[in-house]
């Protein structure tokens, strides 16, 4: 019985510290794309997180891209951001049908520049972002993914309207 009762509270206090690191990383990488110290601390965030949840890879994907725009040597910049990518790839992999993940993707695709040639999930995870986003009960995440949406460039006055 007691081996049960330490199995359940080692698996409760890495869910905690994990919330936890995920709080701090949406906190960091709202900075990230104007601070480079946030976009490292981003990064440094998830490298040294154990869990390998598919949220957190998504904010390490998302901190290499950020990283991006704050390296001078155009060989760094595009190893953070084909590194970013990558990294996206395999979290929407193990959970493609979390909003977070999109949303980060989405955000990620709908600022970099066209030339890159990253916009192919564009539409696919828009659609998924406004027709989930008021079923979200994390409302910390909800109040994120909106802000963003109701600014972005990517979505129509329309598709904007939806959201309110």
């Amino acid at each position: 019985m007691m081996k049960y009762l330490m199995v359940l509270l080692f698996v409760m206090t890495g869910m905690v510290m994990q919330q936890s690191n995920i709080s701090e990383a949406r906190k960091l990488y709202n900075k990230a794309a104007e601070n480079e110290k946030a976009a490292r601390s981003l990064l440094e965030l998830s490298e040294n997180e154990e869990l390998k949840d598919p949220v957190v890879l998504g904010y390490k994907g998302a901190g290499h891209m950020m990283m991006a725009k704050h390296v001078g040597n155009p060989f760094k910049k595009m190893s953070h951001f084909n590194k970013g990518k990558d990294i996206f790839s395999s979290a929407i992999a193990a959970d493609k049908q979390n909003l977070e993940l999109r949303f980060l993707r989405f955000a990620v695709q709908a600022e970099a520049p066209a030339f890159l040639g990253y916009r192919d999930n564009l539409e696919e995870d828009k659609a998924l972002l406004i027709a989930g986003v008021d079923t979200l009960e994390d409302k910390e995440l909800q109040k994120m993914i909106l802000n963003y949406l109701k600014a972005s460039k990517g979505l129509t006055a329309a598709e904007k309207e939806k959201l309110k």
